[in-house]
């Protein structure tokens, strides 16, 4: 009997020591899943949205390429392209030109890409 007392203790120990003291905070989801960067999110908002005046080689008017992740960002910086696609449909300087106004939720990628310092 009293081997039997010790053999339950014992496994009783093994199952609680095996446990670690992680936070159930840690079992979350990686924070970096919605992590939006240029390659996974910047890049094909502008593919679908702004090639077609400001590819490679810029047609319609357009100053600027916008190929690359050096482009955008300088037009970020320098040429206020996240005041131009957030200006209302129709409205002058408004982008891309002759709308339809980018979607809000690609807007807000881009404002959050801004925010979180360009992450390439």
């Amino acid at each position: 009997m009293k081997n039997k007392i010790n053999l339950f203790i014992l496994s009783g120990f093994i199952a609680f020591s095996s446990c670690t003291s992680d936070s159930v905070s840690d079992l979350g989801e990686p924070n970096d899943l919605n992590e939006i960067t240029y390659t996974t999110t910047i890049k094909s908002i502008i593919d679908n949205n702004c090639i077609s005046c400001h590819g490679s080689t810029p047609t319609n008017g357009a100053p600027m390429s916008l190929t690359t992740y050096e482009n955008v960002k300088d037009a970020v910086l320098t040429r206020n392209l996240l005041d131009r696609i957030s200006r209302t449909e129709g409205s002058s300087g408004a982008m891309p030109l002759g709308g339809p106004r980018l979607p809000q939720n690609d807007i807000n990628a881009v404002s959050e890409w801004i925010d979180t310092n360009f992450p390439q």
